[in-house]
């Protein structure tokens, strides 16, 4: 039945957290022909959405607009739609405590409210960023005990009576190139038949999709892609330190080194990382690792470099002010290119 709801496009689907990553997606399901419902706790958010009013720019007003007028986009704060979703795709932030470990809040708040509304031939995709594990060892017992507490007969199971997977979402804001509907889609089911019902779904709107073995091969997916970039920015950081001891351009060697057509691929200096994903995403596998007796130590080692990047640009500007006669505390800086990144 789910599957006929999904290619026939008359299934109702639901996104979870409307923020960089959720709104896009709605949008993108919704321009696809399905009825959306979206769902946020933020009610400034929801009254802004009414109105066909984005706060993310990836998403212009021009295109959310008549979604929202035509009503083929509905939002809320009400939770309780849930039980009216064929599919339901969890788009919530997965940041780090101040110890730097997973902090899970919001991914458990989220998969409560679908465990209580949990039914039948639903579709439950998460989408938020996160350890290897978590779809398999977290959501789905919060799911399983939920549903079979209200079974009346046999136990209902994953595969069978409702379907769970992994898809991690890719957005990088910003980019005109590469954005949601043109960039391939990982899917990770935690059965066969989950990551068929997933990819039948994503195949809708997405133009193309990459299925991976299980949840687990999904999540690592993600995690891999953030973790190469961390790495790679912390080396070419701590190369443009070593250059400035050396006085050598290291824009210059990055530049003539990226001239070689193989086997080198340009990152480049920067103050540190920002953003929601780079800074975060390699502590929740370095975590998880632990757990398996494994000390990451070369992903952690990337982290300390970028994390040390500001206290440099610091030192910097406090010594091209002194050579100026001028202290720190005082001065007035003009900071050019403040950006999500280059």
């Amino acid at each position: 039945m789910i599957l006929e709801k999904i290619e026939t496009r008359t299934a109702h689907a639901g996104v979870i957290g409307l923020g960089y990553v959720g709104l896009p997606l709605m949008v993108a399901i919704a321009s696809a022909g399905f009825r959306v419902t979206g769902i946020d706790i933020c009610t400034q958010k929801i009254e802004r959405l009414k109105q066909g009013i984005s706060d993310v720019p990836d998403v212009a007003n021009t295109a959310l607009a008549p979604l929202i007028t035509s009503r083929q986009i509905q939002v809320t704060t009400d939770f309780s739609v849930l039980q009216e979703l064929d599919t339901v795709n969890i788009c919530v932030p997965t940041p780090l405590r101040e110890n730097r470990t997973p902090d899970m809040q919001f991914i458990l708040a989220a998969v409560e409210q679908v465990a209580q509304y949990l039914h039948s031939e639903q579709l439950i995709v998460l989408e938020s960023t996160t350890y290897p594990g978590t779809t398999e060892e977290f959501v789905l017992p919060m799911l399983t005990t939920h549903f079979n507490k209200n079974a009346s007969t046999q136990t209902r199971e994953v595969g069978r009576d409702f379907y769970l997977a992994f898809s991690p979402e890719r957005i990088e804001p910003g980019n005109s190139t590469y954005y949601m509907t043109n960039t391939p889609k990982i899917i990770g089911g935690v059965t066969q038949c989950c990551t068929q019902v997933a990819q039948t779904f994503y195949a809708q709107f997405i133009n193309k999709t990459h299925t991976v073995s299980s949840s687990r091969t999904a999540e690592m997916v993600k995690l891999l892609e953030n973790t190469f970039r961390s790495v790679n920015i912390g080396l070419i950081n701590e190369v443009a330190l070593i250059c400035d001891r050396m006085d050598l351009d290291v824009w210059e060697i990055v530049d003539a080194a990226a001239t070689k057509p193989f086997g080198f691929m340009p990152f480049y200096p920067g103050p540190g990382l920002g953003g929601h994903c780079i800074p975060v995403d390699p502590h929740y596998l370095s975590w998880k690792a632990q757990k398996y007796q494994y000390h990451a130590r070369f992903i952690e080692l990337a982290s300390e470099i970028n994390s040390e990047m500001p206290k440099y640009v610091v030192e910097k500007i406090s010594h091209a002010l002194n050579l100026q006669r001028k202290p720190l505390n005082g001065s007035k800086l003009l900071i050019l290119g403040v950006a999500y990144k280059k």
